[in-house]
């Protein structure tokens, strides 16, 4: 886990061409997604598409990952961090000391670490994506990270976000920032937005945890 310090990011949304400013509190965010090997550790189960313990776990939904959460942090002794509702939702105790996903605004200020360009590298050089991925998945940490010592923010898989898109227009669908091994270049910008289902199961998505240390 790698200790994030508080700040501000500005989002931004190209579809209704809208800007806000979201105040970040000091959080914590692992080096790199979650891969296969420590998913199958706390859950039991190998859901991807592609074989591999170092590769990133995929084919997971928003609700698989908020129970990964969970059951990591009763794993570690930690409070959970989520309660779970509905079949599509679950409800957030920002109390909790346990892992849970990182909030859109604290996903794009731990990519930028600190700058405010699109991407924190060269992008051959930061993310595997359509042009350089040779249409597969890929190990975490292959590519260099951020100057926070971040890996894989860009490219290989789209990442679960906490927040929903946009309540009014798509519902329960949930964010989804990075990009992916089979996505254009222009995908893979810190700014750029996706949106899905939070009960689909996707080969380019899977996601990676935060934490809240206590206060």
């Amino acid at each position: 886990m790698i200790s994030v310090p508080a700040g501000e990011v500005t989002l931004s949304d190209r579809r209704t061409r809208r800007r806000w400013p979201v105040e970040v509190a000091a959080y914590e965010l692992a080096a790199c997604p979650v891969t296969q090997e420590r998913y199958a550790q706390v859950t039991g189960e190998r859901p991807s598409t592609a074989t591999g313990d170092r590769l990133p776990v995929e084919g997971v939904s928003w609700l698989d990952a908020v129970r990964f959460c969970n059951a990591l942090s009763l794993r570690e002794g930690l409070t959970p961090a989520y309660l779970l509702g509905s079949d599509e939702d679950a409800e957030w105790d920002e109390s909790a000391d346990g892992f849970r996903l990182p909030t859109e605004a604290e996903w794009e200020y731990a990519c930028r670490a600190g700058t405010d360009a699109a991407r924190y590298g060269p992008l051959d050089e930061i993310a595997w994506h359509g042009g350089n991925g040779s249409g597969r998945i890929h190990e975490v940490g292959g590519k260099q990270p951020n100057a926070w010592g971040l890996h894989d923010m860009l490219g290989n898989v789209w990442e679960w976000c906490w927040d929903l898109y946009d309540p009014e227009v798509y519902g329960t669908y949930r964010v989804l920032r990075g990009g992916g091994w089979f996505d254009e270049h222009w995908s893979c910008r810190a700014s750029v937005r996706r949106r899905s289902h939070p009960t689909f199961r996707i080969d380019d998505v899977g996601f990676r945890v935060a934490r809240t240390p206590a206060r």
